[in-house]
């Protein structure tokens, strides 16, 4: 009996620990399981046949698919794609072509493509679908993501002022202002209260500010609440470089971190890469696949991205990858690793803009305090800076330039100013 007790127990304790050890094996996978953060491709700017463009959406994102974005938030002006919407065929072939419609059944099938009225007459219609319907067709877990986003089109003074707001539950309507200023302030304040009454995350950035040179660099530093510009769009018309009376979009960005970090005492703006693209067949304007933004997350969801970019973990492009950015705040260094491509050149431009005393100098704004050809570039800030920033330029053209003698480039953010 005492031998049989004993084995008993034996058996006992070997079941338990049989037993327990899936659920040690289980609590480790399950350690193991939390991704690292990775870098996710996307475009925040994106028009369709809903608003401007002269394209089906499913359409716009499936190009966006094919081509290893990950997400992409499509922006038509002041509407989003819900609800029923039918399009007059003949508005559809003049915005874009007579093939349109072939392309699109040849894509996604007879059955999805729906019509109404008599071919070739004025009441033969298409139905553009919401994105709650067509987003199932183009949409892959961990791959690629659409989120719902509006063009806020608003104007004041004669001007454009339009604020990109992304991972909208509904539409926002533009508040407008007695100036550009007050209209960028009011607008801000709905997407915000947006965020807030829907609880969830909003990322709002103001879009090509040279636009009609509507959006001066004080009136992207007097909104406070405002984070994001367009330090790149690759629409053609939206004086990237400005002219003789008007600043470039880069020295508008230092001219309003300037003001932001010495006279304000706030944090500096964010520069964000997008297409603002519309015309997806070949014509001459704002095409897909000019810039975009790198955002360094674990998960590929609305959420996680809009949080990494207001943390600052991302940077803008037009062409440029980069590995790694990082910004080590114990030796207050920005170091970043370039992914080469062979027969190719890259320099790295450290600009920063230098104190002087209680205020700045205009000529110690945006100075290039260090020029590099690495591909591992980094830059140790001496104390004189309020923020530093890089961007990187390639030897190398853009695919499809939005300007003349353009060149691919990346810019990252301003670190070193907290």
């Amino acid at each position: 009996m005492r031998k049989q007790s004993i084995m008993s127990k034996h058996w006992i304790l070997a079941s338990l620990f049989f037993l327990a050890l899936p659920l040690h094996v289980a609590a480790q996978e399950s350690s193991n399981t939390d991704p690292a953060a990775r870098w996710w491709k996307g475009n925040l700017h994106t028009h369709s046949l809903w608003s401007d463009g002269d394209q089906f959406p499913e359409m716009i994102a499936d190009w966006y698919r094919q081509r290893d974005y990950n997400f992409l938030a499509l922006t038509d002006h002041n509407v989003l794609s819900e609800g029923m919407r039918w399009m007059a065929v003949s508005a559809i072939h003049k915005r874009a072509d007579e093939g349109i419609l072939d392309r699109y059944r040849d894509r996604f099938g007879d059955a999805w493509v729906e019509t109404r009225g008599e071919a070739g007459q004025k009441d033969h219609e298409v139905r553009l679908k919401p994105m709650d319907e067509f987003r199932y067709l183009v949409e892959e877990t961990g791959k690629f993501i659409l989120i719902p986003a509006e063009e806020i089109s608003d104007k004041a003074e004669g001007k454009p002022v339009h604020i990109n707001a992304t991972n909208l539950a509904e539409v926002i309507k533009p508040v407008g202002g007695e100036t550009v200023r007050q209209a960028i302030e009011n607008n801000l304040r709905a997407i915000l209260e947006h965020e807030k009454k829907h609880g969830r995350e909003v990322l709002p950035h103001v879009n090509h500010p040279n636009f009609h040179y509507a959006i001066t660099a004080e009136d992207l530093a007097a909104v406070v609440s405002e984070r994001f510009f367009e330090v790149y769009n690759g629409h053609p018309g939206v004086n990237h470089l400005g002219d003789d009376d008007h600043p470039s979009i880069e020295r508008m960005w230092d001219i309003a971190n300037a003001i932001r970090q010495t006279s304000l005492d706030i944090p500096p703006l964010m520069g964000i890469g997008t297409d603002d693209s519309h015309e997806y067949h070949g014509k001459a304007g704002s095409r897909p696949g000019r810039g975009w933004v790198m955002v360094r997350s674990k998960y590929l969801t609305p959420e996680h991205l809009i949080r990494a970019m207001k943390r600052g973990d991302f940077y803008a492009s037009s062409g440029v990858t980069l590995s790694d950015v990082q910004f080590n705040k114990e030796s207050q260094t920005l170091s970043l690793a370039i992914e080469t491509e062979p027969d190719t050149s890259y320099e790295t431009k450290f600009i920063a803009t230098l104190k002087k005393g209680d205020g700045v100098d205009e000529h110690r704004i945006g100075a290039v305090v260090a020029t590099s050809e690495s591909a591992t570039p980094e830059y140790k800030l001496t104390g004189d800076e309020l923020y530093v920033r890089a961007v990187v330029t390639s030897s190398k053209p853009p695919v499809d330039p939005s300007f003349k003698d353009q060149k691919q480039q990346a810019w990252t953010q301003p670190v070193g100013w907290e």
